[in-house]
Order: structure tokens, then C-alpha cells, then sequence
């Protein structure tokens, strides 16, 4: 998990020294590894298509080999070989989905470590000492170091501007060791760095969070009715499997439900940044897979014509 949220992070900060404002460098992040993972949702697509084309094959083995489940194993797994199908694919996706969540969580968690990589200075082990002796405990430390540090560097900056002050050059350096733990969290007026459940007073900090939410059932009710449509035929065609086919619908619904509520109370736990992330995912994703399913149905009609 390091090492991918040590890439993820430089990719981050590229984009952040670029534009300097986090939720810019978040977004583009977000589209950027979106595109990367273009592949993946095709294939898992086809892969959705091509298992409700074989699900009436499916069942007429199951029947044909109730009483023999050794012979109905080998017979399903020819049948996958035969449409070139992997049955583990499905697992295959929503393991690289949950890594790269926890590596996402862990950037965005500890920026400094996997993004700006400054632990090895002497600036960042005096705030960790400070935060860490600190009264006000933080569940995310190098958040906590982030707002101590730009505490100090816009005080300084005010004293700067005081023509009579002493040790102008003293400040002048600490201000320059400071812009190492600087991160501009600022994103049209939302602090990127607040944490949901531990700024109750701030609404503000639940905009992305509901956003989020929204997104999450609009791509649940788009892959539902995806599904259906696939299921409609089967559904007709294998009167005496409805039983089954209604309790495997049932299992996909509630799994389809189970990552977005895993997803939006970690989100409520976790600096504001991991939420944005998450919306422009999510946002991404419906638009992908709008674009996605016209071609594959636009390819099915040629093929079928």
C-alpha cells in the first residue's frame, strides 16, 4: 500500500506544483487514474455481458448435473474456457478497486509522507514533536502539522512586514523551512484538510460527503437497470429458475450498495480530500460507463445484424 500511495503521490504533487491548490491537483488526479483504469471497466463490462449471455447455459447445466456437482464444476469451467471467460475476473476488480481506495486513504492522510516526501527534515520532526506534545490530539498527525505550520508561517509573514523587526533574517529562514509542510487545502471555500466528524459546526464540511452520496446512487440505479435488462430474457426464458435468479439478483444488489456505505463512512472519518476524490470518481465513473455501454450495444447491433 506504501509504495502505491508513494506513486499516487507523486503524481499529486506534480499536479499541485502546478496549479498550487490541492482540490485542482485532487481532481486532475482523479481523472488522470480514471483513464488508466479505462481497460479495467471494459473488461469488466464485457465481462457483465458475457455472464448474462451464458447464464440460461448455466442453469440447463445445473440441472442437468444436479446430482453430480464434480461433473457440473467441470462442465461451467468448459463453458468459461469456451466464451473465454474468467470467472475470478469480477474479484480480480474489486481487489485493484480496494487497493487503490486504502492507498488513496493513506495519501491523503499523510500528504507529507507519500506527497511532498518531507519526513527526513529537520522542520518536519520539530512539528511532529510539537503536535505530538500538542493538547489538542489529531487523529491525522500530519494534518495537525500542516495547520500548525501555516500558522506560524502567516504569523511570521505579518511580522515581516514590520519594518523595525529584530531578527529579520531568522524569520526569513523559518519561513523558508516552512514552505516545506505548506499545502494550499484551500477549494472554493472548503478546507480540504477538516475532517467531517470532528467539525460537527462547519455544514460546509458536508457538501462533498452528500455529494458523494447522490453520485453513489445514481451509479448504483444505472448498473441496477443495466443489469435488469440483461436479466429480462433469462428471466422469461427460465421460469423455474426465478427463484435463484431473483436471490442472485438480490446478493448483487446489496453488494452494489455495500461499497458506497463503506465508502462514505471512511470518507466522514478522513480529511475532506479523500471525499473530492471520490465524487470526481464517481462522477467519472457514470460518464465512463454511459459512454462505454452505447459502444458495446452499438457493436452488438452490427454484429447481430
Amino acid at each position: 500500500m506504501g509504495l502505491l500511495s508513494d506513486l499516487f503521490g507523486y503524481l499529486l504533487n506534480i499536479l499541485y506544483n502546478v496549479f498550487n491548490n490541492y482540490g485542482i491537483a485532487i481532481i486532475l488526479f482523479s481523472i488522470i487514474l480514471r483513464i488508466i483504469l479505462v481497460p479495467i471497466t471494459i473488461s469488466q463490462q464485457k465481462s457483465m455481458k458475457k455472464t448474462s449471455k451464458i447464464q440460461k447455459e448455466t442453469q440447463e447445466l445445473q440441472k442437468k448435473y444436479k446430482n453430480n456437482q464434480e461433473k457440473l464444476n467441470q462442465e461451467i469451467m468448459e463453458l468459461y474456457k469456451t466464451e473465454k471467460m474468467n470467472p475470478f475476473s469480477g474479484c480480480l476488480s474489486a481487489i485493484i478497486q480496494i487497493v487503490i481506495i486504502l492507498s488513496v486513504f493513506w495519501l491523503v492522510s499523510q500528504p507529507l509522507t507519500h506527497m511532498k516526501h518531507v519526513q527526513e527534515l529537520d522542520i518536519y520532526k520539530e512539528y511532529t514533536k510539537k503536535v505530538e506534545e500538542s493538547s489538542n490530539k489529531s487523529s491525522y498527525k500530519e494534518i495537525a502539522i500542516i495547520n500548525a505550520a501555516e500558522s506560524e508561517y502567516q504569523e511570521i509573514t505579518n511580522n515581516l512586514q514590520n519594518d523595525d523587526i529584530e531578527d529579520r533574517e531568522q524569520l526569513e529562514n523559518k519561513k523558508k523551512e516552512l514552505e516545506n509542510l505548506r499545502l494550499n487545502m484551500d477549494f472554493i471555500g472548503l478546507d480540504l484538510s477538516k475532517v467531517p466528524t470532528q467539525s460537527f459546526n462547519d455544514y460546509k464540511v458536508y457538501i462533498i460527503p452528500i455529494l458523494y452520496v447522490i453520485s453513489s446512487f445514481i451509479s448504483i440505479k444505472m448498473t441496477t437497470n443495466m443489469q435488469n435488462n440483461r436479466d429480462k430474457n433469462d428471466k422469461e426464458s427460465a421460469k423455474e429458475d426465478s427463484n435463484e435468479l431473483e436471490a442472485m439478483q438480490s446478493m448483487n444488489k446489496s453488494m452494489s450498495y455495500m461499497m458506497p456505505i463503506m465508502s462514505v463512512s471512511i470518507a466522514l472519518i478522513a480529511p475532506l480530500g479523500l471525499a473530492l476524490y471520490w465524487l470526481i470518481s464517481n462522477v467519472l465513473m457514470i460518464i465512463e460507463r454511459v459512454i462505454i455501454q452505447k459502444i458495446m450495444n452499438s457493436k452488438e447491433e452490427k454484429e447481430n445484424a
